[in-house]
């Protein structure tokens, strides 16, 4: 949007040289003809220097109205530059504020993410004092090794890590576990937290 604003502002500006050009040339015509016709006016020369002062009074009246047509012309160009330049200003203006909008609202978004990272950094700090330095170190390492998701929720006998079903042989097992025993799922081998919908 803006290299268009630019564009047409651009082009604005060689038109509105083009009228400072034909201007000239129309104010040149002018001056040259009312010299032309004070000496006709004055009677000073002989006949045959008034008709030619008169015959080309006649060829300057044409070429001013020829120069005058394309000033006009020229014109009517620069005011639908000029009108294709405001208009993209102030499209420019509401991008920009948009962008500024949009901006906050991403600032804003990004300073809840970082609030509520503090606060889940914080409470893992506190699961993890209450949880033993072996299991944050097994965690760890099947984090390291599965994509990042160290344990996952077992929901009605399945695991939600590798989204497969518990076989009889762990759903067995796994029912008769101690509540505090750490189990895995045998498939993605993640750590299994039992919860009221696990289905064991």
């Amino acid at each position: 949007m803006n290299d268009d604003r630019v564009r047409a502002q651009t082009a604005l500006d060689d038109v509105q040289r083009e009228i400072t050009k034909a201007d000239s040339d129309v104010q040149l015509v002018r001056e040259r003809s009312a010299r032309n016709q004070a000496r006709m006016d004055a009677g000073q020369g002989t006949a045959k220097d008034m008709q030619a002062l008169q015959h080309e009074v006649d060829s300057l009246a044409r070429r001013q109205a020829a120069l005058e047509d394309i000033e006009i012309e020229v014109m009517e160009r620069a005011e639908a530059l000029a009108a294709d330049v405001g208009r993209l200003e102030a499209a420019c203006t509401d991008l920009t504020g948009r962008v500024d909008e949009l901006k906050a609202a991403c600032d804003k978004a990004l300073a809840k993410l970082d609030a509520e990272v503090e606060k889940l950094v914080r409470s893992r700090a506190d699961i993890v004092a209450g949880v033993g330095d072996d299991l944050v170190v097994l965690y760890e390492k099947i984090r390291a090794s599965s994509d990042g998701i160290g344990a996952a929720v077992l929901r009605q006998r399945r695991c939600e890590g590798c989204n497969l079903e518990l076989n009889q042989v762990d759903i067995n097992r796994f029912t008769s576990a101690a509540e505090d025993e750490v189990l895995r799922c045998e498939e993605c081998r993640r750590i299994l937290i039992r919860t009221a919908e696990s289905g064991i």
